[in-house]
């Protein structure tokens, strides 16, 4: 039988190699958000740099393939960074043939992105990593745990 998982955030390896002890009483919460995210964006992360990118550029291949033909402005409000973080990842995507910029027929001034096919290749298997992951944790446990995951998860995003 194999090693026994922990139960509590600062039973994990790294968190108690560190030595790390709450201070406060949501510190097990905040660790845990952290390492989660650490393990759902690990074998994405290692494909994507393999591709010369990285969590920036699949944050925007992830939200310009679910919107084809989405305005730069509306990519700019959807991860909440400025015209000017944007651009550098932008230009590389556009650079390496992932991402087309386009003008609007409508809208003169505004700019539609869409993936190209290589684009659109890479981003579906960097989130099938993420998706496998999530996956396997959400089957890990029943419809109510799920459920009251989801509704922490809203909140959280609430206050993006």
């Amino acid at each position: 039988m194999g090693a026994s998982r922990p139960e509590n955030i600062f039973d994990l390896l790294q968190v108690a190699q560190a030595g790390l002890k709450a201070v406060r009483p949501d510190d097990g919460a905040l660790l845990l958000m952290h390492f989660a995210f650490r393990g759902l964006v690990a074998q994405a992360d290692v494909f994507l740099a393999r591709h010369g990118l990285s969590r920036v550029h699949h944050r925007m291949l992830y939200a310009i393939a679910r919107a084809d033909g989405m305005p730069v402005g509306q990519l700019v409000a959807l991860l909440g960074v400025s015209k000017q973080a944007l651009h550098r990842p932008l230009k590389h995507l556009q650079e390496e043939g992932l991402v087309l910029a386009e003008r609007s027929p409508h809208e003169h001034r505004t700019k539609l992105l869409r993936l190209t096919r290589e684009g659109a290749r890479i981003e579906r298997a960097a989130s099938a990593h993420e998706a496998a992951v999530m996956d396997r944790a959400l089957r890990s446990v029943g419809e109510r745990e799920r459920d009251a995951w989801r509704r922490v998860m809203l909140e959280l995003a609430r206050n993006a």
